[in-house]
């Protein structure tokens, strides 16, 4: 019984935790390119009105997966030219998107309150998931959580074991002396901002086919904004962030279970712990000055315009 409930409390959070793992990976790679893109919750938001419009219209939740990547990507490209393209604040844009995708998902997803959702089901491996406790939480999830390794592995070896990869790394120490080295600038952040709008979209299509199979409005809760704070927290450091996602995750679910066990807390307290314990976590982090510098990409926030 005791392992039961345990292995149940594990599912759940890596289920909360994965589109944290993705979203913070896809950001992770834009911010190293120099650019901050504080719309990532309407980029998810986007994704999981997308995917869930795209699995109830085909009946296949793998056709909602590709939906919600492409309207994240989509959704990332009007950032992209509005910051690369036309030099807008990238703050001041960032909020802008959000606010725009909160209420275009809101306006998108109206007729599809209340109405059950196509849910994507777990891949079971023979044998493998019959491994006790190791096998379910291992061998028996669905897609998008062998997604978030995969990106994990790649997005590592991207960033520090490829050409491009350090050149993308240059762009965001210094857009400048890329550029004098022959280093497209714009191309370059356009794909890295792509990359993290399709993660985010992604994400967002992991809150409407499997954390809770149907569409809700503002369903991404916040998650967003919890995401740029773990690209923060791990330093813009790919394991890291695997890392922090699982760790609010584990937060937000075991708030969840508290409340179920009658633990004598208002529910209210219990429910802010996740966002506490991220601005705790920011709290702590910004004590140390010296290693925020040298991890933080230099260019990050800085629009750059090409001398003609």
């Amino acid at each position: 019984m005791t392992m039961s409930v345990f292995e149940a409390i594990l599912l759940t959070i890596i289920t909360a935790s994965t589109p944290l793992v993705i979203a913070g990976l896809g950001e992770l790679v834009v911010e190293r390119s120099g650019v901050l893109n504080l719309g990532v919750e309407g980029m998810m938001i986007m994704g999981a009105v997308a995917a869930f419009v795209g699995a109830q219209m085909s009946g296949s939740p793998y056709v909602g997966l590709i939906t919600g990547i492409v309207g994240g990507a989509l959704f990332s490209l009007l950032f992209g030219f509005l910051t690369l393209t036309l030099v807008t604040n990238q703050v001041a844009t960032g909020l802008a998107l959000t606010i725009l995708g909160l209420g275009l998902s809101g306006m998108i997803g109206e007729g599809y309150v209340s109405v059950p959702g196509v849910q994507l089901r777990e891949i079971v491996f023979p044998f493998l998931s019959d491994i006790p406790l190791i096998g379910p939480v291992l061998f028996k999830q669905d897609l998008t959580f062998y997604l978030s390794i995969a990106l994990l592995i790649g997005v590592n070896w991207f960033l520090f074991r490829s050409r491009t990869g350090l050149k993308l790394r240059a762009i965001g120490d210094s857009h400048g002396s890329a550029h004098a080295l022959g280093i497209n600038v714009i191309r370059t952040r356009y794909l890295a901002v792509m990359f993290g709008g399709a993660c985010a979209g992604l994400a967002g299509a992991q809150l409407s086919l499997v954390y809770t199979p149907q569409w809700v409005e503002n369903m991404s809760a916040g998650r967003g904004w919890v995401t740029l704070a773990l690209v923060v927290f791990a330093s813009w450091r790919p394991m890291r962030v695997m890392a922090g996602g699982y760790l609010f995750g584990a937060v937000t679910i075991l708030q969840f279970h508290a409340q179920g066990f009658g633990v004598g807390i208002p529910a209210q307290f219990l429910s802010m712990l996740p966002y506490a314990s991220t601005i705790v976590v920011l709290v702590i982090i910004s004590q140390n000055r010296r290693a925020t510098l040298i991890n933080t990409p230099a260019s990050l926030g800085k629009a750059f315009v090409p001398e003609r």
